[in-house]
């Protein structure tokens, strides 16, 4: 079993290197022409799908009427796994992402994605000043979000959510746009954070909640959205997983 796993990631791993690069000119060309950024996430999210079939995963979608067209959003999900990313490529519309800074150190992959999305170092105040005011920048173009509010991968005990930090949702309140909780249920299955980088074949799933509004709150209501946020998201991945009641304890900081 362990070869076989072993095996469908080697294959898994391949996809996501060739199919990058046969994508890349598009992604490059997105990069350098003025306007055509938009553009360059759209080859984003059809990559992602034609990922996930090249390597035999189903992902189940859940909730996308929950989405309007033309509606910015702040999409707060779990992170668990290095997969998270690629699974997010599912949410409809023009959507930015905000990732760490080490992404940029990674070849051809660092480039493009510091051009058509976020980075951030998150142990810099600067960075994430600078993070929160290009992100409105995209905000108001049209764009929508994708933060994971846990500030990375930290938890250690998925399916259990680490506590979320109040970026995300301070800009949701700032902006005034809803904040939609998206649950990536067995992504941390299908890619544990082990060290080991050893895909398992499950399917995937994504839940896309419906949208927590803002309207009208201020930055004294962000404790009670990201609660709520948690809470949701929470509850899903317990629901998900089959969790005992004695084990539903959420993790303390």
């Amino acid at each position: 079993m362990l070869l076989l796993r072993k095996i469908y990631t080697g294959y898994a791993l391949l996809v996501f290197v060739l199919s990058f690069l046969m994508l890349f000119p598009l992604f490059l060309a997105a990069s350098w022409i003025p306007g055509m950024q938009r553009y360059g996430r759209k080859v984003n999210q059809f990559w992602a799908r034609v990922y996930f079939t090249l390597i035999f995963m189903p992902v189940k979608i859940e909730g996308r009427e929950h989405i309007r067209k033309g509606q910015p959003y702040v999409f707060a999900a779990n992170h668990f796994s290095y997969i998270d990313i690629a699974m997010m490529g599912y949410i409809p519309g023009d959507v930015v992402y905000v990732g760490k800074s080490s992404i940029r150190k990674i070849p051809l992959f660092g480039y493009y994605f510091k051009k058509l999305h976020i980075a951030v170092d998150r142990q810099s105040a600067k960075s994430r000043g600078e993070v929160l005011i290009r992100a409105k920048q995209y905000i108001d173009q049209g764009s929508s979000i994708v933060i994971f509010p846990e500030g990375g991968i930290t938890t250690g005990a998925p399916p259990h959510l680490n506590r979320f930090k109040d970026g995300a949702f301070n800009m949701a309140v700032d902006k005034q746009i809803p904040v939609i909780p998206v649950t990536l249920s067995f992504n941390h299955l299908i890619l544990p954070d082990n060290g080991k980088l050893t895909m398992n074949f499950k399917s995937g799933k994504l839940v896309i909640h419906p949208p927590i509004d803002t309207k009208g709150l201020s930055s004294k209501d962000t404790p009670l959205i990201r609660e709520k946020c948690y809470e949701i998201i929470q509850q899903q991945l317990w629901s998900d997983n089959d969790l005992a009641e004695a084990d539903k304890t959420p993790l303390e900081l």
